[in-house]
């Protein structure tokens, strides 16, 4: 796959995800939708969110480190982006189950942190 297909597909698909999290935030009633409807929710709203979070971390990458190589920005955006939609997603979650304390949240962060420092190392090494 091209970088530009890649960045086409990535582009039209988040603005699906944010169309259909529109959809579920404006025509489903949450307390009818029970267990369905919620997953809808949270799910259409990470995905929306890796989308535009990766692109706009793709770009921001690519304008200000010119001299890597450009695939390498693609994983690494992707990437981030999943782990900060899932802070802001979790985030959401645990405060709808009156769960969002501070020790949640370092907890989810400290775990995602130590995630990327895996995934670092591990590129390091190879």
């Amino acid at each position: 796959m091209t970088l530009k297909s890649y960045l086409i597909l990535m582009t039209i698909s988040t603005f699906f995800c944010w169309l259909a999290w529109g959809v579920v935030l404006f025509f489903i009633d949450p307390t009818q939708a029970g267990f369905i409807g919620l997953l809808f929710f949270y799910l259409s709203l990470f995905l929306a969110l890796t989308g535009t979070i990766s692109l706009i971390g793709f770009f921001l990458r690519t304008l200000i480190l010119k001299n890597e190589i450009v695939f390498r920005h693609v994983i690494i955006s992707f990437r981030q982006a999943v782990f900060f939609s899932m802070v802001i997603v979790g985030s959401l979650f645990l405060e709808s189950k009156d769960l969002f304390t501070w020790w949640n949240i370092t907890f989810l962060v400290l775990f995602l942190t130590v995630l990327e420092f895996f995934f670092i190392s591990q590129r390091r090494r190879s």
